[in-house]
């Protein structure tokens, strides 16, 4: 498979999630990837959160409730093990779908709800850190394009 290259922030849509054009970062330091939510809680074997996005009034809030998670343990990045909640999703990027694994983190204070980590990254992506949006513009750049009806 060829490697796409990618920047340092981007929009990607997660179609399982019903979420579109939503910022992720590119975060090689990481391993796995997050998506940031709140108010998790496991109950009657589900998981119930709230999903983060202020630029998104209208996901910002979004209820989720998982059947299918695992529980894993994640150090950050001050090196402390964080037991986190784990669900599959998809990810659309460069207008494929991809499987990714997302572990649900409570930080309000990140500026993007998504974080993409080394794990997603490998054997489809090189990362060029002064390019943004290359996805994202990829997609808005083929609409403009188009001959309207």
């Amino acid at each position: 498979m060829e490697k796409k290259v990618i920047g340092r922030f981007d929009k990607a849509d997660f179609p399982l999630l019903n979420l579109e054009n939503i910022a992720i970062k590119i975060d090689t330091g990481a391993y796995t990837s997050s998506i940031h939510c709140e108010n998790i809680v496991e109950k009657d074997d589900k998981l119930y959160c709230t999903f983060l996005d202020e630029e998104h009034p209208l996901y910002d809030g979004k209820e989720f409730i998982f059947e299918d998670y695992d529980i894993v343990f994640v150090r950050s990045s001050n090196g402390i093990m964080q037991k986190r909640f784990q669900v599959q999703s998809t990810i659309k990027i460069f207008k494929k779908i991809f499987k990714i694994s997302l572990s649900l983190s409570a930080r309000q204070e990140m500026r993007f709800p998504v974080l993409i980590g080394r794990k997603f990254l490998s054997k489809k992506f090189i990362v060029d850190p002064e390019l943004t949006d290359v996805s994202y513009n990829l997609n808005s750049n083929e609409h403009k394009n188009s001959i309207p009806e």
